[in-house]
Parts: structure tokens; sequence; C-alpha cells
């Protein structure tokens, strides 16, 4: 058996989206989340509920508030003990650095594949701390989760050492181990957490519950895709950005209705940003001026388009994604609601997702974060 680790980190203040950097208002509160994922043998099911579960996460963390704001959503991915990877390299590497862009991290997770390997805990949870554009504030939440199978006290670079500098930056390390509590404890799973503040969870990565189907899936699916016409492409990264939005709606649908319709929910709330390459959240983020983007860079659509006719095309595209975002959150509740009491007999499973939320709760409620029900 082989073990994984998964770290996650969200991020406000300068965010990383695909190759370039968007300068966020430093008024607003930061939640910092870096994913680290083991993707030696054996460790299919916990990446199964990795990309399966990201959007669940992400819909949890859309309704966090702090002084009345709603944070930016920043994720970071990185995979390690893969044999295919360099020993040079600690069988390491950085996937993603903290983005906004959810869709790419989503594409990525789908891009894994596991390899038998070496499973460096504290050399993976160095990387992290030190590579990652951690904010420097102390109110913000910055948090690491690492989850695997194996001791937690492989490699050459101390975990103790590597979990201390982390919360020295005040960077929280959750741990979930894949098996057997107790067999967790021995394997120093939970003395790494302790050491940073934060939590040890152990979990049954091959055992997540069948996804749940729900009245509201079609209706939700319909909308997701009327959604996705409200996006205007432009400049250089505008038609791969578009594709791959519409490629992780077929991922999602690939694994479940269930799935699919946590996707729609995030694509509804305000953590899901493309500034990169959406004319809409580029223009509301004030991160383009329309007056400035040349022909080349504009949309069919919007070629030969005077400046007053640019702006109305935008707007009109902005009132048309309200509305629908609207219907997809208010379906999103009644579909919440459904499943809720279709899960009221049952036993809540141990998944990875509930693990995170778990640890999430308690240490944004420390940072004054408050989630709506």
């Amino acid at each position: 058996m082989k073990k994984t680790t998964m770290i996650l980190i969200l991020l406000l203040g300068w965010g990383f989206v695909g190759a370039e950097t968007v300068k966020v208002s430093p008024a607003r509160p930061r939640i910092q989340l870096a994913i680290l994922l083991d993707t030696s043998g054996s460790m299919d099911g916990l990446i199964d509920q990795a990309r399966s579960r990201l959007w669940k996460i992400v819909n949890e963390l859309a309704t966090a508030k702090k002084n009345g704001q709603t944070p930016l959503l920043q994720v970071a991915l990185y995979e390690y003990g893969q044999s295919t990877i360099p020993a040079a390299s600690g069988y390491l590497r950085r996937i993603m650095p903290l983005s906004m862009d959810l869709d790419r991290i989503s594409e990525e997770l789908f891009k894994l594949r596991t390899n038998g390997g070496d499973e460096y805990c504290g050399l993976v949870i160095q990387a992290a701390a030190r590579e990652l554009e951690w904010s420097h504030g102390n109110n913000e939440l910055k948090l690491i989760f690492i989850a695997g199978n194996e001791p937690f006290t492989q490699g050459g670079i101390d975990y103790r050492t590597a979990c201390r500098e982390a919360i020295g930056k005040g960077i929280v390390v959750n741990t979930i181990f894949c098996g057997d509590h107790q067999e967790g404890l021995q394997g120093g799973w939970k003395a790494g957490a302790d050491l940073a503040d934060g939590q040890y969870l152990a979990i049954d990565a091959n055992n997540a519950p069948p996804p749940i189907n729900a009245p509201q899936d079609q209706e939700i699916a319909r909308l997701s895709q009327e959604l996705n016409r409200t996006y205007v492409a432009f400049g250089k990264d505008g038609a791969s950005g578009r594709q791959r939005q519409q490629q992780q709606d077929k991922n999602a649908a690939s694994v479940s209705g269930e799935v699919l319709a946590q996707r729609a929910a995030a694509k509804a709330a305000p953590q899901y940003n493309n500034s990169a390459w959406d004319l809409v959240d580029a223009k509301k983020a004030g991160a383009v001026k329309l007056e400035e983007l040349s022909e080349s860079e504009l949309p069919q659509e919007m070629k030969g388009l005077s400046l007053k006719e640019r702006n109305e095309y935008v707007l009109a595209m902005q009132s048309r994604r309200d509305a629908l975002q609207k219907q997809i959150a208010g379906l999103s509740r009644e579909r919440d609601k459904f499943v809720n009491e279709k899960m009221k007999s049952g036993i809540a499973a141990d998944t990875l997702d509930e693990a995170m939320l778990r640890a999430l709760r308690s240490q944004a409620a420390a940072k004054n974060f408050r989630f709506e029900k």
C-alpha cells in the first residue's frame, strides 16, 4: 500500500490565474488552501474522491463570510510519491500555484494517474510552505491538508521540522490518514497535526457513498449550459478557457449527476472566477478596460463594436449570468434539502470532503469566518 498526501490551500492577496497575476483588494478576507496529492500506487480511491468532491468543498466555502464579506478562494495543487517524477525532485511536483482558476484545478485532478514511488510527507509539506505565495497577514485562513496511508516519517526532511516551519508562517497542517485510526496514530499522522495546530482524521478512501440523484438535477444541468453561453472569451487564453470550462462539465457528468449538480452550484458562486479569459469577470474585477482592447483580442461577436456597444454587450451578458446564477442557486438549495432528507436515515461516511469540512469549519471559526446554513 502506498500513502497519499493531499494539501488544500486557499489564498487572497495576489492570486495566480494560469500564467497571469491578478491583484486582489487587500480589504478582502483571505482563505488560502493548498492540495498535495500522493499519486503513488493504490491511492486511486483518494484521487477519485478528490475529483468528485472538489465542487462540494467549494460550495461549502462559498457560504463563508468574514465581516460581512465573501472571501476569495485560491487553490494550489501538488502531487508526490510518483515514481515517474525524478528522485532528485523528491518524487514531487507542483502542478498549480495558488490560483482562482478552479477549472484548471479540476482539469489537473482528472489528469492524475497513480504509480508506485516513495512518499515523503515532510518534504512535500516543506515545499508547499516555502514555494507558495502565502499571505503574510495573521487574520487569513491558511490551511494544508495532507492525506496518505504510509508512515508520516518517511524521507530525509523530518516532518516535525516541516510542520513547525508551516505553523511558524501561520499555516495550519491537517492530516488525513487513509486507513485504520490507530494505525495512523502509530504512523505519526496525529503527531504532525498536533505540531501545526491541525486536526488528525482517518478515512476509508475506497468507501465513498453512492451518488444521490435529485429531481432538480436535469434543470440544473440545463441552466449550467445556459450559463456557459454568458462567458465572453477574449485574448490569448479565451479559446482554451472556454474549452476547459466545457470539458470540466463533461468530467463532472462522467462521475455522476450529483457531481455535475455540485459543479453547477459552484459555477453560480462568487468563488468561481475566470478573469483570465472571460471578459465579464475581467471587467467586473477591474482587470481590463474595454477601450484598451484591440480588435484582435475581442471575440468575433464583439468585433467592430463601438465602445458604447462593447459596454452594453458585456453588461447584457453580466445581467443574464446573474439571473441564471440566481436560478441555479435556488434549485441547488432545494436539491440540498432533498438530499438531506434522503440521508437522515443513513450514517455519514468518513469521506475526504467530510473530513476536510470538519476541520475547515472549526479552524475558520477561530479566524472569525462564519458559514451560512
